[in-house]
């Protein structure tokens, strides 16, 4: 049976209780692992991992040292255990992430819209000028605006063209530029392997905040609303029904192991480069040419330009994949949340030639271009901060209840007891963060601080 054909309900071999595969599709031989069993893990980990993850990084260790290695570590099993929850639930119901979470009931959807417009029309303009800010310094002479709005039309180019192989492969070259550039920069300045170590025991910092630090550290590397685009690029790669589970979970592990590693790696830049001589970089995606600047005086103009280009190659990845994955998202959204909730399945989830995923390519890229010449207006920039915080709550305690349905999930890809210890650790660890972001978001409505 063609997963593209109407499942028969009453097929001798179907489970009643299951919708979406027969039960001879649940028990499908998997599909055997390989090394280079790669694709969706690197796309999402690419999208997840943009500039202001490496400003977080390098600024924690810059001003703890090697003290919070360890919230680096949790922050990588953290995604690791969303991202499989994400794929597992896709997998085994032939259902996506949006579609699970419309049986969760008719809130989701509101909260679910309103989020992705607000999100995507701040977040096009910061992605644009992100990528913009490196080769502002690597060209001068250009107008960074420029940069910007043409990162933004080449981004919406090639993902209108709809060839995810040609998106996968680009995000593979850059996150390679990525892992490059951020691996020789850490290499140079010989960082002490004793120290590194003592960073992986648990300890928390005795400064006033500094238990929200580490949560923000923990959870706020890696991706947010991208994490849930997963179960998306799974489809568009072909991987659409439970024998490839085994594949995908080597997929996921890889790819975030390895955001791992680079996310270490910048961390020890943030430690010999600036904790050891007392600096300070600026906030925001601003604070990597600081860190351009002192490679420049330390090692040379040669390792900055090669740690600017891994800058660049980091912000347009992320671009990249926004444009892609989340207009997917956007496309099941706009298409799906009128219908009945169990009638759907991955058949129902429209592809980037769909007009409400062109809709949304063009809401992320042309639009946001007026708030590059504007300043971001407050109470937008106020709820999409408001939003934000809530999502990844949302993400962990939804997926905890979606790999647990019993009428769904097929028995042997339900919840095991160290998934759900996993996961709620996790949603736990994201509705503290949320709500403490939150209290910031809404301070500047009450005269409150943010």
């Amino acid at each position: 049976m063609s997963r593209h054909d109407p499942v028969d309900r009453h097929h001798p071999v179907h489970n009643p209780e299951i919708v979406g595969f027969t039960q001879a599709e649940i028990d499908e031989t998997p599909v055997k692992v390989k090394w280079n069993s790669l694709g969706p893990g690197i796309v999402a980990a690419a999208t997840g991992v943009g500039a202001a993850d490496l400003v977080a990084t390098l600024t924690a260790g810059s001003r703890y040292g090697y003290g919070l290695m360890w919230a680096v570590v949790l922050g990588v099993i953290f995604k690791i255990v969303l991202v499989e929850g994400t794929g597992r639930y896709y997998l085994s119901t032939g259902k996506t992430i949006f579609q699970g979470w419309r049986t969760l009931g008719v809130w989701t959807s509101w909260y679910f819209g309103i989020y992705i417009m607000i999100w995507g029309f701040v977040y096009g303009a910061t992605a644009m000028s992100s990528v913009a800010l490196p080769l502002s310094a690597l060209f001068p002479e250009v107008d960074s605006k420029i940069f910007a709005i043409v990162s933004g039309l080449i981004g919406l180019g090639l993902v209108w063209i709809n060839k995810y192989g040609l998106i996968e492969k680009l995000m593979t070259v850059l996150i390679g530029i990525m892992f490059f550039a951020v691996l020789v920069s850490a290499a140079l300045t010989a960082p002490n392997l004793g120290e590194i170590l003592t960073g992986l025991i648990p300890m928390i910092p005795g400064e006033e905040g500094a238990m929200f630090y580490v949560l923000g550290l923990a959870g706020g590397v890696g991706g947010t609303i991208t994490l849930a685009a997963y179960g998306y690029w799974l489809r568009e790669k072909g991987w659409n029904t439970p024998k490839w589970m085994k594949v995908m979970r080597y997929d996921n592990a890889t790819a975030y192991v390895l955001t791992g590693i680079f996310v270490i790696a910048t961390m020890i830049m943030g430690v010999e480069l600036l904790h050891s001589a007392g600096l300070a970089i600026s906030a925001g995606d601003r604070g990597l040419l600081d860190v351009g600047n002192v490679l420049a005086d330390r090692y040379g103009q040669a390792f900055s330009i090669i740690f600017l280009i891994g800058f660049f190659a980091a912000s347009f990845s992320s671009l990249l994949g926004v444009w892609h994955g989340v207009s997917l998202m956007f496309a099941d959204f706009w298409t799906n949340f009128r219908k009945p909730a169990d009638s759907l399945d991955q058949d129902d989830a429209p592809s980037l030639e769909s007009k409400p995923a062109r809709f949304y390519l063009i809401w992320l890229t042309i639009l946001p271009m007026s708030l590059l010449f504007l300043e971001r207006p407050i109470f937008l920039i106020l709820l999409y901060g408001t939003l934000g915080a809530l999502f990844m709550p949302f993400l962990a305690v939804t997926l905890l209840f979606l790999n647990n349905q019993r009428k769904l999930v097929p028995a042997k890809f339900r919840n095991r007891w160290f998934h759900n210890a996993l996961l709620g650790l996790t949603a736990l660890v994201f509705v503290v963060l949320g709500g403490y972001e939150l209290i910031k978001a809404v301070a500047p409505l009450f005269g409150g601080g943010a």
